[in-house]
């Protein structure tokens, strides 16, 4: 078996052009893209529950931690996404530099980031229209708005969240980022004015045991909050519908995680110093800490831009599954109606089907803690594989031509590895039976299916 058989760059963007998407985004489009992505369910939900579970008050440390390590990934991924402009990320990247079984185990691992990041996505935005409406006297029962394994039957808020932004994104790209722009807009807005509103509100005694759990919790911390910084990798896989993307996706992906990074150390600093930390591990930590300061508009605000930033968050999400799916269906290592194009929106429009589906079943069923776990652990796995990459094609095609370069590439590369698998290690004690069937199941599809059905095997 050649388990390293590879696609040429060149054969790719050849591929690439006989079955491609409409090209309808910018440089602004991506960096909305990015933010839209990044700040969601990561700053309005697992704040507050790392905060009190892992990090305490250093969770901020924990953000600029994770930021460190996502800093040299994203160095990695801007000089591949300039030469290699097409959906798939990291996926398509692997393939092209590390052969087909490494590329398939990273796509294997996107499905961990992208589809089980969608459903942590999910059920944070039931708990936030949960404890809106609540909050406006509409009760829920708990049934069915809490998975079997918190008492409930079945999250269905989740599920319709899910299927709706499905709908959404069958209908076309463009409609889609215009509705991103404007809730990125719309959560920006009101991060800003959680910060304005809870800023005078900080009792400095919150901060005063400020690494109550010590240095490890504080790495544990940043493992968790990982997958919060995905929204760059999201970038990536919406390079086939950009218009100058050997320019623009550089600038998307670095902009926007600089941006993130700034808005996640001050929400984290500004909530653990309004609130005990241990008071945070509940679905709406912000709106809540805020309600309980005495401020019930500025609660009501937050939480509306936190519905709308969760759905920005999903909407990506679910885009961003449905392109590499795309991509490995148009690659024939999954069925081929994945990469069949709608005849009237041309959208992956089965991609989005299946994904949105799967997403609405997994979070209407499972506990938010384990699915933000193996999102991190997809993520990272990916980030060490195109790190990797980099070194790899530097150092065997040097003279290939590169829109944008790593910057210390001998440098960046190594400590991206470090870090990233550093996290691995400490998500793996706890979660590695689950990464571990995950993989299995992986490898079991790719040589009952995959390895015989790729077009290299002919």
């Amino acid at each position: 078996m050649n388990l390293t058989r590879k696609k040429s760059i060149h054969s790719i963007l050849v591929n690439a052009e006989k079955n491609t998407l409409k090209k309808t985004l910018n440089a602004f489009d991506l960096i909305m893209i990015g933010i839209g992505c990044t700040i969601g369910t990561g700053i309005f939900v697992v704040t507050g529950i790392a905060a009190a579970t892992y990090a305490g008050p250093a969770i901020s440390i924990s953000y600029l931690l994770a930021a460190l390590a996502c800093v040299f990934a994203a160095l990695a991924y801007a000089e591949l996404a300039s030469m290699v402009p097409v959906s798939g990320s990291a996926y398509t990247y692997s393939y092209a530099i590390l052969g087909e079984f490494i590329a398939w185990l990273v796509g294997w691992g996107l499905v961990l980031e992208y589809a089980i990041g969608a459903a942590t996505v999910a059920a944070g935005w039931s708990g936030y229209v949960v404890g809106i409406l609540k909050t406006g006297g509409i009760m829920i029962p708990n049934s069915l708005a809490l998975v079997p394994a918190q008492g409930g039957i079945i999250n269905l808020p989740a599920i319709f969240i899910s299927l709706f932004i499905g709908f959404l994104l069958v209908r076309g790209t463009k409609e889609s980022v215009t509705l991103n722009r404007i809730l990125v807009a719309t959560k920006l807005g009101v991060i800003f004015l959680f910060l304005i509103i809870a800023t005078p509100m900080i009792k400095t005694e919150n901060w005063s045991d400020f690494m109550p759990f010590g240095i490890g919790g504080i790495f544990m911390g940043a493992a968790t909050v990982f997958y919060a910084y995905i929204g760059f990798d999201a970038v990536a896989t919406a390079a086939e519908e950009c218009k100058n993307p050997k320019r623009d996706l550089p600038i998307g992906i670095i902009a926007s995680l600089i941006i993130c990074t700034i808005l996640y150390v001050a929400v984290a600093l500004v909530l653990t110093g309004i609130s005990p930390y241990a008071d945070l591990n509940n679905a709406e930590p912000l709106a809540r800490a805020l309600r309980l300061n005495g401020s019930n508009i500025g609660s009501a605000l937050v939480g509306t831009g936190a519905i709308a930033g969760i759905t920005s968050v999903l909407l990506i999400l679910i885009y961003g599954q449905s392109r590499i799916f795309f991509v490995m269906s148009r690659d024939g290592l999954i069925p081929s109606p994945f990469s069949k194009l709608h005849k009237k929106y041309n959208t992956p429009y089965v991609s989005v089907i299946i994904v949105s589906v799967a997403v609405a079943v997994i979070s209407g069923l499972l506990p938010l803690k384990v699915l933000s776990h193996m999102t991190s652990l997809g993520t990272l796995f990916s980030f060490i594989v195109v790190s990797i990459g980099v070194l790899v094609l530097r150092i065997k095609q040097p003279n290939l031509v590169r829109n944008f370069r790593c910057p210390a590439v001998y440098v960046v590369v190594p400590m991206s590895v470090i870090c990233c698998g550093y996290l691995v290690y400490n998500l793996l004690l706890e979660n590695g039976f689950w990464f571990l069937l995950w993989s299995i199941l992986g490898l079991i599809f790719y040589f009952g299916y995959s390895y015989r059905n790729s077009p290299l095997n002919k």
